[in-house]
């Protein structure tokens, strides 16, 4: 049944290719939305807080401030919708996954970047 579940997801599900990133890096995701008949662009920027699972099952949760308070979203790295990601700049955290993050304000919620 794996092997079924395998192949259909390799010859089915479209790959595009992204850049790599993991946590703590900041990103900015355009992806499409359909309103009605009519379609546009829209962009979501803000912190990697974990890449979760495999192959076609892959999804990245990214955090962003508005105003005062946090949004989180979740995005399947293979969803039809999702145009580009760039990433923005390389966070330099010790964890995969860093749900601290969300606990912190101010300066204390500062990722220090990494070079090159």
């Amino acid at each position: 049944m794996n092997s079924l579940v395998k192949f259909v997801q390799d010859e089915f599900v479209e790959k595009k290719e992204y850049p790599q990133f993991g946590a703590g890096d900041t990103i900015t995701v355009y992806y499409e939305i359909r309103e009605g008949d009519k379609k546009r662009t829209q962009f979501f920027r803000g912190v990697v807080l974990q890449r979760k699972g495999s192959g076609s099952t892959e999804t990245f949760t990214i955090r962003k401030m508005s105003g005062t308070v946090g949004v989180e979203r979740i995005f399947p790295i293979n969803l039809p919708a999702l145009q580009k990601i760039e990433v923005n700049k390389k966070g330099k955290v010790r964890r995969a996954r860093i749900f601290y993050f969300r606990g912190l304000t101010g300066r204390k919620a500062r990722i220090k970047e990494r070079r090159g």
